[in-house]
């Protein structure tokens, strides 16, 4: 994407109520839906100063936006063996293996998920606008995060489940490989988490800048060097868990990002899992009731690998991994 458009227009409200910048773009001038602001990576200019989209606009403000024009993607459906853990009219849950990035991006612009939906959900096509190369995509995961993964058949759903995670009334659930032992045996981590100025690849904890970010952490099990933790994502903040474990001091064993390489496993890539997800479906609506859908994926082969090495009891310590979750 380049930044190459730039608009100016004189605020006019119908009422004599202040609007939010993002609100008025949206709403009043049908500029972009609330996903497209985000990924057009859009920018208010309030008499040439740049606002937070947040900030309350009055009838005769002169404001700017810039955005990026989308670069042209045609999404053409991909057959892919998908590990679906669960499907429905309205959704489907998929086991997503390390490697795969969940919709196209700069460099991605095949193989991702979205590209594999597609195909298997054909009806998709249709039921999303041209324009969006995220058709479906509730949330995501890092290109080397494997685990549970929900995607909405149908715009409604997609705000059904989206509104869910906003809400923070979801519940997920991770596994990972860290290194060291944390010094207490669970905790919460709650910080603010930003974008780091000298690396726009990595995120890091700030007291000044960023968004209120909360993990919690359970170890599981310790073997000296590295403890097999289980984190809970209270919110959805890039590289959260990633960056909490770098606080901790105990980083995620292989990652490439904020980690350094580990002696004993040289090759080992990034030992982080959506072990379990717990949400609410349009379809899960029993007697008036709501009832919770939970989805898990299994511990992945390559943390079976490593438990077996290192642990005395490998088939004890994955019995650990699901008491942990009750």
């Amino acid at each position: 994407m380049s930044r190459d458009v730039s608009e100016i227009f004189t605020v006019e409200l119908d009422t004599h109520e202040p609007l939010r910048a993002d609100r008025y773009i949206g709403d009043y001038l049908k500029l972009f839906t609330r996903s497209q602001i985000k990924h057009r990576a859009v920018r208010v200019l309030l008499h040439n100063k740049e606002i937070k989209l947040s900030k309350l606009l009055t009838s005769g403000d002169i404001i700017t936006v810039e955005y990026n024009n989308p670069e042209l993607l045609e999404l053409v459906p991909e057959n892919m063996n998908l590990n679906i853990i669960y499907e429905d009219k309205n959704a489907i849950v998929i086991n997503k293996p390390q490697g795969m990035v969940v919709h196209p991006g700069a460099g991605n612009y095949t193989g991702t998920l979205v590209h594999g939906l597609l195909y298997h959900c054909n009806e998709m096509t249709n039921r999303f606008s041209e324009d969006d190369i995220r058709p479906g995509i509730v949330h995501r995961l890092d290109k080397d995060t494997s685990g549970v993964i929900i995607s909405a058949k149908n715009p409604d759903t997609l705000e059904y489940l989206a509104s869910q995670f906003r809400n923070k009334s979801t519940q997920k659930f991770y596994i990972a490989m860290v290194k060291g032992v944390p010094v207490k045996n669970e905790g919460i981590i709650e910080t603010n988490i930003a974008r780091d100025l000298n690396n726009r690849k990595k995120f890091t904890v700030s007291k000044t800048r960023g968004k209120s970010a909360l993990s919690r952490y359970k170890v599981i099990e310790s073997y000296g060097d590295l403890s097999l933790v289980l984190l809970g994502l209270e919110t959805g903040r890039t590289h959260q868990l990633r960056v909490h474990m770098l606080d901790l001091g105990n980083s995620i064993l292989g990652d490439p990002v904020y980690g350094r390489k580990s002696g004993l496993f040289p090759e080992i890539t990034l030992m982080l899992h959506a072990l379990q997800l717990s949400i609410n479906l349009p379809s899960s609506v029993e007697n008036g009731k709501v009832k919770i859908s939970t989805f898990r994926a299994p511990v992945p082969k390559r943390f079976v690998d490593i438990i077996e090495k290192i642990s005395r009891d490998p088939k004890k310590t994955l019995m650990l991994v699901e008491k942990a979750l009750d």
